[in-house]
Order: structure tokens, then C-alpha cells, then sequence
């Protein structure tokens, strides 16, 4: 408090600095100043006789002084957002000021009872100005030559912190505490129209709420969960004690600076104590107990926003998913105050043990420090729920602000508008829609045609404008490592990711088919930029982000029903409102050409550029590898998670191509999909499946797409071939492995009645046959995936005893 109309001169008129100072009593009046007492003694002499012999205004009185209160405008407090990971654990918090404002029946009674002794002693009986508190206060600090009690009542106090809430700018904000009379009027008033507003307790509960204790602590809750890591309603009489002394002078007082802020913050304590010790609020023994505890803080650091999040790459994507959504606000401003200040609880679609196998998974393989960087985005099928992103650098700003080192601040799995950057080509990955377009046309598994060892696509493609796109100055060769010519089929040219073969496939089709299919999959560019419709679509020229790419995978996971990929399940607003969001979902490829995609992709595994690499359940997928070893990618799916993966140098992929590296201290000549790209995905995959229950593709339909003829195709080639012996006994088909027949019935392993295995003649898939159960349970047969029955199939003869039931009723 300041005494005189400009804060300059006393009284009497006179300069300061001519003053002599005659004792503590007038000087301290002179600093500290009478607002206050000016703000109260003058109104009750002019207007009002003292009331019940205290110089208490009463409610009464105070309305016959008001005659009309004047009504402050109250905004809703800044609160912190929370993002929650799928099991309801937080990751991240966006805040401008640390607040969570909890209930009064979440606040400790011993802490009410200290604010209240400490701020205000007579807050139950006054209507909102105590003028007795008042002058004793002024007397006190007086005395003491430094600020012991408050002279402002507890609603004043709520005032003065509304009014800085509301203020808009830093000029607002000095006029909220400017030391002058007409200050301190306007505030009596709005206490007053508080006071006839709200109860007792309600007032006390806003000034819980919205005082700063310190630490970056707004409210009580917060405080208490700052400096002594837990709750305000869980607060002992030593703890409310400290956070009573500290909301007069948080910043004196805040531990974080250091010991002698530390101190003073332990002084003031100790005030309070003695407070309600003189007041009657706890028994001086307890007092006196509670002042010899330490301080013992337990300063829990709350960090806010996406670089001090633990995983900063999914926290960017659902920032970037609030910000930039008009579902949140018709501006990006009244986005990012919704996101920063209304307190919102998102739940997000962000799976742990998912984010870990990744993050992992990259680490085992590329340092943060390298120039190459990797980068991983996991998608569930039929949902689009993003599980994890995660990448090779850290994200934050690097030292000296470099654009080159282990850390970024580019989202590096998502696309530009979640942060991304410009993504790299993906590669062989897009022949994924050259293939499912072809499966639409009727194109079946072992038809083809012999391929050159180079192509150059003069003629045949036009974009979907109907425009001529050939580039007759363009030769294109079979990716190293990635095939050679001859003769393919389309399972072929697919497992061994043949360039020319899918170049003259992409050109039998059509081209503008093959993007309308991609598109159908949501495949649009990191950039943001319209797809290039050039022959070379089918090779992935175009830039992309994993998410997009994993997203578009996850579709033949779903039998091609395309999701959006989503990160938010769920926004809780600050009164409690929930609002869920569903899953965008559409059919994009039809059911049985996503089971024919699932076979052939199954074989990459198998028998194609991923041969020796698998999660042990069935999977399908595609490595992507571009001419020049300029990015890397794999992209695969299982019917429970699909993921992909890039690599590609953060300086720039054509000028730093992966031909001659040294990635996580390892050297490589080139770098292919199924190099660096395949073993980060099956190393997460697998690790992030582990507890998952394995889930079959469903069998393609091989009367629609088995078969077909490619000349020159050697017999062991075809999608259909197995090196296994097969017999006819007239009664079925069934593959022999020599061994003499059992009796019927017999189980040579004492499981009781031996199941009974069939081979049908329209598709190369195993039926199981129990006559204690009536399905029919597919096998695939793959070495890497050895069901619980296999060791038992291993060493049996198929005795064609029973004629099994095909599960379409044959």
C-alpha cells in the first residue's frame, strides 16, 4: 500500500528525500502507504457510523453504502490440457499457467484454515473490507519495518487477482496494481458485489484457485502437487502451512530459486504457524511440532509443451490434429486458447508399448547423431488409430540452433501439417496399388509377361486429366538387389520388387487407375502437394510421411477398409462434457482383392526381398527401395497392427544418398528396404505384438485369382507351388510326407481322436477337421509361423478317411 495520490510525497506535501526520519511508525505509514486505511477509514467516516463496535461493515451497510455493487467480470481461469495416452496415463501438458482447479471439498480443511488465519482472520465476519484487520495490519508491518500481516481481505485479494486475469495487455495489468486511491475504490466496490454474489466458501475457493503460490504454481492444486508432490487434499498441517506463507510473496519465497529464497520460504511458515497458534486454529504443541519438520520439497517438475514431453513426435501430431482443426474454433487463435488454456483432458490413441518397441527398435539401428534418420509410424487396421510415432534424433532445438545434429524440430513420421517435413520417396512401396489394381481387373497370381532388362515408357500413360505423361527420355532398370528380367508373374515381379515388370503392369492397367487406387487410400504428399501422375507412380516417386504410408497399408490389414489416420479418442472439457471421436472409415478396395494383396505381399516374407525376416505370426508387407539408394522404407501389416518405416538423409536424400554410409556405427554400401528399414519394423512389430493374440489373413479366393499363365515361368515359381509331395487316392487331395498310415482314430501323441487334414482342390490352403469340433481352421503352412498342431501335421500321414466340409457348405 502507497500513501499519497502519485506515490511520491507523503501527506504533508513535502519532497522524501527533505523527511528526517523521526520513528518506525511514520515511516513505514509513509512507505507502505494508506490506500487501504484511506480506501476504508475514509469511506466508513464519510459515509457510514461504525457497526457491532469492530468498524466492521456489515452486508446491510455495505449495500446502503453500494447502492448498486458494481459487478466484475469474471473470466474462466487459465487450466493446463492433459493428453492422456489409450490407458488414461498422461504424456504431455500445454499450459500459460499451471492451474487445476479442484473442488473445496479437494482442498485440506488444515488448508483453508491456514489461508484464511495467514490473509484474512475475520474473513467469516466482515462483508468484504475489515477495517479493524485493516489498521491492525498496517500498525504490525509498521512495527515489524516489512510486510507481517495483510491489510486487503481475502475478496479484495480475489479482486485484485480477477483483474489481473482480465487484463489483456501489460498496461491492463499495471493499472490492476497501481498504488492509488481510485484503485483501491473500484476494488472495494467489486468486493462488495462479490461478496453479495457468492457464499463464504465460494469466495475462499476462487482465491484457492487463482492465487500464485510460486513455482509456477497457479492454485492450490497445483502447488501442492509442485512442491510437495501430491494433492491439495492430501496436505499436512506443515505442508499448508508453507503454502499459506508463500502466496504473499511468491516470488521471494519460490524454493526453486535457492537457499535463501528456501529460507524465507520456511520463515514464513513458521508466521503462519504462530498466526494460527494466537488464533486458536491448532493447539501450539502441534504448531510447534509441525515448525521443527524440514521444508522436506519434493519440487516435481511440470513440464509443458511437446519438447518436454516423453514423447514429443505423437504430442506434436495431436497439437498440430487441436490447432489446426475448425472443429476447435473458427480461428487458429481461439484454437490455441482452447488448447492452452481451457483445460481440456484429451485421450489419445497412443499405445506404450507400441511407442517403446519403436523407439527402440530405431535406436538398435541408427544413432541420433547420424545424418541418416529413421523414422516409424504405427497404425491399427479398421480403426486408423495411430500406436506410435518415433524417429532416430530426439526432438528440441540443437546447441547453437544447427540445422544439422541429434535433435530436430521437424515431426519426422508425420506429414508438413503435423509438423513434418517434405517426407521421402517411398519407393517400391507403391506397387502395392499397382497390384491391387491389376487383382481388380481380374489379373490372377502366376499370370505376367517376360520382362527386358531395361524400359523406357514412350507410350501408354496418361494421367487422370487424360494428358499424354510418357517420358521417352527416361530408361528405367531394376533397382539393385530388387530383381532382374525375364519372365515374372504377378507374384513374381512383386516378391522380388521388379521395376520393369511393374512399369509395364502399371501401363496395362493404367496409370490414372493405379492413382485413383492410392488415392482411395489416402495417399496424398508430406508437402501437401498434388501427387505426380508420371509413369514412375508405381516406382514412388512422390514424397511421403510414414503415417500416411502405414495408414494406407493398414487398409489391406482391414480386407481395404481405408481409416484416416486419428490420434484423439476422446476431449473432456473443463465442466465435464466428453466428446468421442469415431473412427473415418470407408471401403477403398474390395474385400477379396485386399485377401488376394495380403497372399502375395505374404510371400515378400517368404520368398521375396524379405526372405530369412519375420514376427512369427502372419504378416504381409513391401520394401521400398529407389534408384540411386536416395530413401529406404518397409511397410507391412498384420490384421491387428500395421507400421512403415523411412530412412532417408535429413540434409537432403539426392544429394546425400545411402550408397557408402556408416548408420549406428555400422557401414553399408547401399542401403535397400530390407537392409535397415525391415529389421527396425520387425524388431518393433514384434516386440509390439508380443502379448497380442496372432490373427490369420483371410484365404484369397483362388477359383477368382489362382492361376493364370506367364511364359517362360519355371513350375517351382508359381504363387501355388509347394516342394512337398502330393497324392490323389480319388477321395481328395492331400499332401504325402511318406509316412505309413495310422489307424483311424489313433493319436500318437494321446490328444484323443486325431484331426483329420485335408487339401481342397479349388484353393492351396489346409482345412483342419475334428469331429468333436465342427470348423474349419486354415493352416498357411509357413515355416515361419508353426501352429499348435504343426509338430503334429509334421509327422502324420493325411489318411483321407473323411470327406472334410468346406465352410461354404460343400
Amino acid at each position: 500500500m502507497t500513501s499519497g495520490s502519485d506515490g511520491s510525497r507523503p501527506p504533508g506535501g513535502e519532497p522524501v528525500r527533505h523527511r528526517r526520519r523521526e520513528s518506525a511508525v511514520p515511516v513505514a505509514v509513509a512507505t507502505l502507504g494508506l490506500a487501504g486505511v484511506v480506501g476504508g477509514l475514509l469511506v466508513a467516516a464519510i459515509a457510514l457510523p461504525a457497526v457491532g463496535g469492530a468498524g466492521v461493515l456489515t452486508r446491510d451497510a455495505a449495500h446502503d453504502f453500494f447502492e448498486v455493487p458494481a459487478m466484475l467480470r469474471e473470466i474462466p481461469l487459465p487450466e493446463r490440457t492433459r493428453l492422456l495416452d489409450k490407458d488414461g496415463k498422461q504424456f504431455a501438458q500445454f499450459y500459460v499457467q499451471n492451474r487445476q482447479s479442484v473442488d473445496l471439498a479437494r482442498i485440506a480443511p488444515m488448508m483453508q484454515k491456514a489461508i484464511v488465519a495467514i490473509e484474512d482472520a475475520r474473513f467469516y465476519e466482515h462483508a468484504g473490507l475489515d477495517l479493524k484487520g485493516t489498521v491492525r495490519a498496517l500498525i504490525a508491518n509498521a512495527r515489524a519495518g516489512s510486510i507481517r500481516q495483510g491489510g486487503s481481505s481475502l475478496t479484495q485479494q480475489l479482486v485484485k487477482n480477477i483483474l489481473l486475469q482480465n487484463a489483456r495487455s501489460e498496461g491492463e495489468r499495471d493499472l490492476a496494481r497501481a498504488p492509488s486511491v481510485r484503485r483501491k475504490l473500484q476494488e472495494l466496490r467489486y468486493a462488495m458485489g462479490l461478496e453479495r454474489k457468492y457464499t463464504k466458501d465460494q469466495i475462499l475457493l476462487r482465491y484457492l484457485n487463482i492465487a500464485y503460490f510460486g513455482g509456477g504454481a497457479f492454485g492450490v492444486e497445483a502447488a501442492a502437487q509442485r512442491f510437495f508432490g501430491t494433492s491439495a487434499s492430501a496436505l499436512t498441517l506443515a505442508q499448508a502451512a508453507t503454502l499459506a506463507g508463500a502466496v504473499r510473496t511468491p516470488y521471494r519465497t519460490d524454493p526453486t530459486l535457492g537457499p535463501e529464497h528456501q529460507e524465507a520460504l520456511l520463515e514464513r511458515r513458521g508466521l503462519v504457524l504462530d498466526r494460527m497458534t494466537q488464533l486458536g486454529v491448532v493447539p501450539r504443541a502441534q504448531a510447534e511440532a509441525a515448525k521443527a519438520e524440514p521444508l522436506a520439497l519434493s519440487m516435481r517438475p511440470e513440464p509443458g509443451g511437446c519438447s518436454e514431453s516423453d514423447f514429443p513426435y505423437f504430442c506434436l501430431y495431436v497439437q498440430r490434429d487441436v490447432t489446426a482443426n475448425p472443429a476447435f474454433g473458427q480461428t487458429r487463435a481461439e484454437r490455441e486458447r482452447r488448447l492452452y488454456r481451457d483445460g481440456l483432458v484429451i485421450k489419445t490413441t497412443l499405445d506404450r508399448t507400441a511407442q517403446r518397441a519403436a523407439e527402440q527398435a530405431i535406436a538398435a539401428y541408427v544413432n541420433p547423431k547420424d545424418h541418416e534418420v529413421a523414422a516409424e509410424a504405427m497404425v491399427e487396421p479398421g480403426t486408423g488409430r495411430i500406436r506410435a510415432l518415433a524417429a532416430s534424433k530426439k526432438y528440441g532445438v540443437n546447441p547453437g540452433d544447427v540445422a544439422d545434429g541429434p535433435k530436430t524440430t521437424f515431426n519426422l513420421p508425420a506429414d508438413t501439417a503435423h509438423g513434418g517435413g517434405q517426407g521421402f520417396q517411398a519407393g517400391s512401396t507403391f506397387k502395392v496399388f499397382t497390384l491391387a489394381t491389376a487383382l481388380a481387373k481380374g489379373w490372377r497370381f502366376d499370370q505376367g509377361f517376360d520382362t527386358p532388362g531395361s524400359f523406357v515408357p514412350s507410350s501408354g500413360y496418361r494421367d487422370c486429366s487424360g494428358k499424354r505423361v510418357n517420358a521417352p527420355g527416361t530408361v528405367i532398370h531394376n533397382a539393385g538387389g530388387e530383381g532382374r528380367g525375364g519372365p515374372h508373374s504377378l507374384a513374381t515381379g512383386t516378391w522380388q520388387s521388379v521395376n520393369i515388370f511393374y512399369m509395364m503392369l502399371e501401363r496395362e492397367v493404367g496409370l490414372c487407375d493405379v492413382v485413383r487406387t492410392a488415392r482411395s487410400l489416402g495417399i496424398v504428399r508430406a508437402d501437401g502437394k498434388p501427387l505426380k501422375e508420371v509413369p514412375t507412380f508405381t516406382l514412388g516417386v512422390n514424397e511421403m510421411d510414414p503415417v500416411t504410408v502405414a495408414s494406407a497399408f493398414a487398409a489391406f490389414g482391414a480386407r481395404g477398409r481405408y481409416c484416416r489416420p486419428m490420434a484423439i479418442l476422446e476431449i473432456t472439457e473443463r465442466r465435464g462434457r466428453r466428446t468421442s471421436v469415431a473412427p473415418s472409415c470407408s471401403p477403398a478396395v474390395e474385400e477379396e482383392v485386399a485377401d488376394a494383396v495380403n497372399h502375395i505381399l505374404s510371400g515378400v516374407f517368404t520368398r521375396g526381398t524379405m526372405k530369412g525376416q519375420g514376427i512369427g505370426r502372419p504378416a504381409a508387407g513391401k520394401t521400398g527401395t529407389n534408384n540411386g539408394y536416395t530413401s529406404a522404407w518397409f511397410a507391412g501389416y498384420t490384421p491387428d497392427l500395421a507400421a512403415a518405416v523411412s530412412l532417408g538423409d535429413i540434409r537432403g536424400a539426392y544429394k546425400h544418398p545411402l550408397d557408402g554410409v556408416e548408420i549406428g556405427g555400422r557401414s553399408y554400401g547401399g542401403v535397400q528396404g530390407a537392409t535397415l528399414p525391415g529389421p527396425i519394423w520387425v524388431q518393433s512389430m514384434g516386440e509390439a505384438l508380443r502379448d497380442v493374440p496372432a490373427t490369420s489373413f483371410t484365404p484369397p479366393n483362388t477359383s477368382r485369382f489362382g492361376g493364370g499363365t506367364t511364359p517362360g515361368l519355371k513350375p517351382e515359381d508359381l504363387a501355388a507351388a509347394d516342394p512337398r509331395k502330393r497324392r490323389d487316392d480319388g477321395r481328395g487331395e492331400y499332401y504325402d510326407d511318406g509316412a505309413p498310415y495310422p489307424e483311424d482314430g489313433e493319436d500318437r501323441r494321446g490328444r484323443g481322436p486325431r484331426p483329420r487334414w485335408r487339401h481342397m482342390h479349388d484353393t492351396p490352403r489346409w482345412y483342419r477337421w475334428d469331429p468333436y469340433d465342427d470348423r474349419d481352421l486354415y493352416d498357411d503352412r509357413t515355416p515361419r509361423h508353426r501352429p499348435w498342431y504343426q509338430d503334429y501335421l509334421d509327422d502324420q500321414p493325411r489318411h483321407p478317411w473323411h470327406r472334410p466340409r468346406h465352410r461354404d457348405g460343400w
